[in-house]
């Protein structure tokens, strides 16, 4: 009998495992995920290996880290980014939500649906077209954001096979019938092909969703095995790797498709590349089904943007109701899509560049000085890392908005990494070891 119900948890536990896993791979793949491996194909060219192997450690490797990471702390991002200090911890969650709702990732739902599924099938490119679409794509978002219930469940368990099956399709025919010849890289992945497809997946903004949502898949291990503990880190480890798994699987097959793709250079952006590579490889109605799923595909990822993102400021700011959130979030998120794919993705880089620096900080620093708990918090050393991550990466995005350029180039040019966009690494690294060490000294005189 007690073999039986062993037999039955076990098998339980496994099954909830693999349900998590998926469901962690439905919140990473948006579809907008879609529109950057098959330009790294293409950017690439015979430097492919190299880039995709950065876009995988930007796009997969950081994300998986981040839901760990939220696992050890088993805080959600408000608390862990509060050991900066409140105030750091309250500016650097608002602008993780921001960016992963109304300022970048809710507007590129719209824009890639538009781009994927009306302009190849119609032939309408107009701003005036775009917008209409938008307002009704957004419109809709809304109105299943109000009460989501059950249906957005429902659609994400019958879309993520869907699309996965079609990806799977598109990609094995496509790899196997285009026959072009991998061009020259372009000069960002000329000299140094590794950097920028890091820097490519970071645009994915998997990283900070990571340590947004990372708190539910921790929530969901923790109902079942009393709390927080070395069993639900180790179960939260492995659902985080699998995801991973499939998203660097789908992202490689994505990336060959662009590279292997004939005429590919001719697409702005990836979006476009993928209807055109679907109508090649299975005809019209491959494009026409492609569109269709990546389009609810949008939709589920934007209903889950929305839902999350105002439900975080109307716990930060009570007095504002949900729905007040919700209708602010959904028009910014319309007017800034309805500029078009590539307006989106020029908003994209400004974000990316202040915010992923502290995110990977916070993500290190935590892993690092998890095995220190017991000796100390390790205060000084996150908050000095942190600080200086921010510090640095806020001087590199004023530059690169051309404020101040020649005064900041004089500040920061002479770092290591500067030309590559990494130039706050070893400052980060020295400010936290010389914060360890004084928390170590600091733990010693208390003892």
């Amino acid at each position: 009998m007690s073999t039986t119900v062993e037999t039955g948890k076990k098998r339980t536990s496994s099954v909830r495992l693999i349900a998590t896993s998926l469901t962690l791979f439905s919140m990473f793949f948006g579809a907008g995920n879609l529109i950057f491996p098959p330009m790294i194909g293409v950017e690439a060219g015979t430097s492919f290996l190299p880039a995709i192997t950065g876009f995988l450690l930007g796009g997969v490797a950081l994300p998986v880290l981040s839901i760990i990471v939220i696992a050890l702390s088993g805080t959600d991002l408000r608390d862990l980014s509060n050991r900066g200090g409140r105030i750091f911890g309250v500016i650097f969650s608002c602008a993780v939500y921001l960016s992963i709702g109304a300022f970048y990732a809710l507007p590129r739902t719209g824009a890639v649906s538009f781009s994927t599924a009306v302009s190849p099938l119609t032939g309408w490119t107009s701003t005036s077209v775009s917008v209409i679409f938008n307002a009704l794509f957004f419109a809709l978002a809304f109105y299943l954001s109000w009460k989501p219930g059950e249906i957005i469940d429902r659609l994400g368990k019958i879309l993520t096979p869907l699309l996965l099956g079609l990806l799977t399709l598109l990609a094995i025919v496509s790899v196997f019938t285009f026959d072009s010849t991998p061009g020259a890289p372009s000069e960002q992945y000329a000299s140094h092909p590794l950097t920028a497809g890091i820097l490519s997946g970071y645009l994915t903004m998997d990283s900070l969703g990571g340590l947004a949502f990372g708190i539910i898949v921790v929530t969901s291990f923790t109902r079942t095995g009393g709390g927080i503990g070395a069993k639900t880190v180790k179960r939260t480890s492995i659902a985080a790797t699998i995801a991973g798994g499939l998203l660097a699987l789908v992202y490689l097959s994505l990336g060959l498709i662009g590279l292997k793709m004939p005429g590919a250079h001719a697409f702005d952006n990836g979006a476009e590349l993928l209807s055109q590579a679907s109508n090649l490889a299975l005809g019209p109605f491959g494009q026409i089904a492609f569109g269709l799923i990546v389009v609810t595909a949008c939709m589920t990822t934007a209903v889950g943007l929305l839902v999350a993102t105002s439900e975080f400021f109307a716990r930060l700011m009570p007095k504002i109701r949900y729905e007040t959130w919700l209708a602010g979030f959904a028009i910014i998120s319309f007017i800034i899509a309805s500029a078009g794919l590539n307006k989106v993705l020029a908003v994209a880089g400004p974000i990316i560049g202040l915010l992923y620096p502290v995110a990977i900080t916070i993500i290190f620093i935590t892993i690092f000085t998890h095995p220190l708990r017991h000796i100390t918090r390790c205060e000084l050393a996150f908050k000095l890392a942190a600080w200086t991550a921010s510090a640095l990466s806020i001087l590199a995005t004023l530059q690169d908005l051309g404020i101040a350029a020649e005064s900041i180039e004089g500040f920061i040019g002479w770092l290591p990494g500067h030309a590559e966009s990494v130039a706050w690494v070893i400052p980060t690294i020295l400010m936290a070891i010389i914060g360890l060490l004084i928390d170590f000294r600091l733990a010693r005189s208390r003892n």
